[in-house]
């Protein structure tokens, strides 16, 4: 058998301290060991050997045999660890060389950076289509599901990022724009995946201190016992080498873990924070409850909006948001007469209105988007992106054009309109909205950087900072609100935003699920629940409350606007149940509590469970949407001590229980049930 470097398996039982193998085969971690060696030994994780890395030339992918190996201590970023280097020559194809590294740190033990570097050997230039790195096969659990996984893709079809892998399935993962149809304005995302059985699980991805445009599919084929992942980077154009040069592919890493992705994911956090890339602490003022204009849409009028701020004041909001449809158009911010005949001077009045009810103003906008035909594009026409065409990249829902974040003319313009915004006008914080916002195109303008089109796709995120420094230098405490439209949150433009928001979700199961992946990545980043209306039957307060968002809605009153066809005024009924959550949310405090994951799984375990602990209790919401349960179980208790019990929602008292090491608690759940469990200091 050809000796390629392979991981053949995880040893899930081995110490921290393994023994290293004298021809490197074996490198110990700290929840196992990655065997390294010929053979594709019986695995519980890891199925049949596969190889590590790798490069495509003519659409073939070119395999290696290992000739020398060594290791090397090193201290960088990461800390300090040991790196093993493979050195090895392809075994078909061109003659092609390939150090392949394996770096571990006493700080991460259960993660390995892997990264390679490629030489053309041959005497003629070889043209390489792209590499991937961490191929791995993952062997599959028990039926139903095989799998739970964390994919970060975005896409038109706004999917969960959170989902269960049965036996066929298969997702690309990619990280630049997806096109559907006409448009390309979904992309960008999480570049990692995480699948996960019962008992054990396996994360990749990529450790770049800048986004990049790769791929990480997923593929289970039909009566496969296993799940085929990977780091797939796919040039644009073949990347000639020349005989003697080389190509580097991006550092990548594998992490094995027991438990769902939250654990994994908060790993991925740390790792990129040694690369610089740092998730944000979100001032007092983001987690602040929110009523948001959007109920009134495009054509509200201000008497509407100016009429509905007492009851919003009466009911305790501390936000209140002027939404879409202020301006003559996207592109140009100016103020349009049909709803502002006043011109600044309605804004200002109005600003000052939600000022004297009490509340910060917030102000919805759309950066980087510009109309056909706008004063904007006529004064500034080579803002634009422009694909390989020569066309410019369509934004769909607005009809608009995208505009690059590097252009000098449009960041010059855009600072001055968050001037405008907060220092003129009197906002508070910004509303950044549209799916668009997550990733940007390849851009070829030939006025921008045409030898470097992916350089907008990179710098994105510094385009966020802008704003976010601008804002902050107007006002110090403003918040900037980042809400990609059904996209999964770039990790890259988080830390320069206060509040991420549940963004258009589809169901009250996305609410919960990316309010889990958004505490694993950015634990002091506040998380908003998007409007009320935007959850299961318009009215699930118990999936924001059990999970630490921040209560928002778009309620009208006392009346509709006629041009909506949906209604969102405020019922006496609904108001009862919007009272009830706004008061137990200040009360708890739970969107500043802390998340206290790996007590349950979110895949597996049902009911669907997730736990804060604030003020030294703990807070559990149970989530039974599916089929109700006679009892549950609490995780997480001493053993031995005697806790309080009750149903804060509802306000019930549900007695007390003595923990044990199975400490259930005997009441049904049919839909939620929040609960919060005190010790009794007997």
């Amino acid at each position: 058998m050809k000796p390629y470097i392979a991981i053949a398996c995880l040893l899930l039982v081995a110490c921290a301290k393994a023994p290293v193998s004298g021809d490197l085969s074996v490198v110990p971690t700290g929840d196992g060991a990655f065997r390294i060696e010929n053979t594709a030994a019986a695995a519980p994780l890891i199925g049949d050997a596969t190889d590590l890395g790798s490069v495509s030339v003519a659409g073939e992918r070119v395999t290696f045999r290992t000739v020398a190996s060594e290791s090397k201590g090193v201290a960088d970023a990461f800390g300090r660890g040991t790196c093993f280097i493979y050195k090895g020559e392809s075994v078909d194809g061109p003659a092609l060389t390939r150090e392949l590294r394996l770096s571990f740190y006493e700080a991460f033990p259960s993660t390995m950076l892997v990264s390679a570097s490629y030489r053309n050997a041959s005497g003629e230039e070889v043209a390489v289509d792209g590499w991937s790195l961490c191929d791995l096969k993952v062997a599959a659990g028990a039926p139903d599901p095989s799998f739970w996984s964390f994919q970060g893709q975005s896409t038109s079809a706004r999917e969960d990022w959170i989902k269960p892998i049965d036996d066929a399935f298969y997702q690309r993962n990619f990280m630049g724009m997806n096109p559907a149809e006409d448009h390309v304005d979904y992309g960008g995302g999480v570049p990692v995946v995480c699948l996960w059985r019962r008992d054990a699980g396996v994360i990749i991805g990529h450790l770049e201190p800048t986004p990049q445009i790769v791929s990480l599919p997923v593929d289970k084929k039909a009566g496969n016992d296993y799940a085929e992942i990977s780091v797939v980077k796919e040039f644009d154009e073949p990347a000639v080498l020349a005989p003697g040069a080389s190509l580097d592919t991006y550092t990548c890493f594998v992490s094995f873990y027991k438990g769902d992705c939250f654990g994994a994911l908060r790993n991925y956090a740390q790792l990129l924070d040694k690369v610089g890339v740092k998730m944000p602490v979100s001032v007092p003022e983001a987690y602040e409850t929110a009523w948001c204009a959007w109920g009134y849409e495009r054509k509200f009028t201000i008497a509407e909006i100016v009429g509905t701020l007492p009851k919003v004041q009466e009911l305790g909001f501390k936000w209140a948001t002027l939404d879409d449809g202020f301006q003559i158009a996207e592109g140009d911010w100016d103020l349009t007469p049909e709803r502002f005949p006043n011109g600044d001077a309605d804004m200002k009045y109005m600003v000052d209105e939600f000022h004297k009810h009490g509340l910060k103003a917030e102000l919805w906008w759309t950066p980087l988007a510009a109309d056909p035909g706008t004063e904007f594009l006529r004064k500034y026409p080579d803002a634009l992106i422009l694909g390989k065409d020569g066309l410019p990249r369509k934004i769909e829902w607005w009809d608009s054009w995208f505009l690059s974040p590097l252009d000098e003319d449009v960041r010059r313009e855009q600072s001055a309109l968050v001037h405008k915004f907060i220092a003129d006008y009197g906002f508070d914080g910004l509303k950044l909205d549209g799916q668009h916002l997550n990733c940007v195109s390849p851009d070829y303008n030939p006025k921008h950087h045409p030898e470097d089109p992916e350089k907008d796709f990179r710098e994105l995120p510094g385009f966020y900072k802008l704003i976010h420094d601008t804002a902050r230098a107007v006002k110090s405490h403003s918040v900037i609100q980042y809400c990609p439209c059904g996209d999964c949150f770039s990790v890259y433009n988080l830390p320069y935003i206060d509040k991420a928001v549940s963004s258009d979700p589809t169901s009250s199961w996305q609410i919960r699920t990316k309010g889990y992946v958004l505490r694993a990545l950015a634990p002091q980043l506040a998380y908003y629940g998007d409007h009320i209306e935007l959850s299961d039957n318009e009215n699930d307060y118990p999936t924001q409350l059990g999970i630490g968002a921040v209560i928002g809605t778009k309620f009208t009153w006392p009346a509709d606007n006629p041009y909506v066809k949906h209604s969102y005024l405020l019922t006496p009924e609904k108001e009862a149940l919007l009272k009830n959550a706004l008061a137990i949310y200040e009360d708890k405090q739970l969107a500043r509590g802390e998340y206290v994951p790996g007590l349950y799984d979110i895949g597996f375990d049902y009911p669907e469970t997730h736990v804060l602990k604030q003020n030294g209790k703990l807070y559990y919401a149970f989530y039974a949407t599916s089929a109700p349960v006679a009892s549950v179980e609490l995780r997480g208790l001493e053993a031995g001590k005697t806790y309080r019990v009750e149903d804060y929602y509802n306000h019930r008292d549900l007695g007390t229980v003595t923990a044990s090491d199975k400490t259930v608690l005997e009441t049904p759940v049919d839909g939620s049930l929040l609960i919060e469990v005190s010790e009794i200091n007997l």
